[in-house]
């Protein structure tokens, strides 16, 4: 799923960590990398991260609830 515009990086990642099931980022090179590790998150996002917006994002959840979450904060908590 693309996602856009995510001003709220804190409530993105509580989002994110309350998946049950993997989440990953997927680059523009078609790596895929695990957002549930906090590593992850610092290190691959800084860039992206940098001005305070999210642009635009692929995120891949494997678990239909994590993927629900992730449109319901989409939808209500940008």
């Amino acid at each position: 799923m693309k996602v856009q515009n995510i001003s709220d990086i804190d409530a993105f990642f509580k989002v994110v960590d309350s998946c049950q099931g993997r989440v990953e980022l997927v680059t523009g090179e078609g790596d895929r990398l695990n957002l549930k590790s906090k590593l992850a998150q610092y290190v691959s996002m800084a860039n992206i991260f940098s001005n305070g917006e999210i642009p635009e994002l692929e995120i891949v959840a494997h678990e239909k609830e994590d993927i629900d979450k992730l449109i319901a904060f989409m939808m209500n908590g940008k």
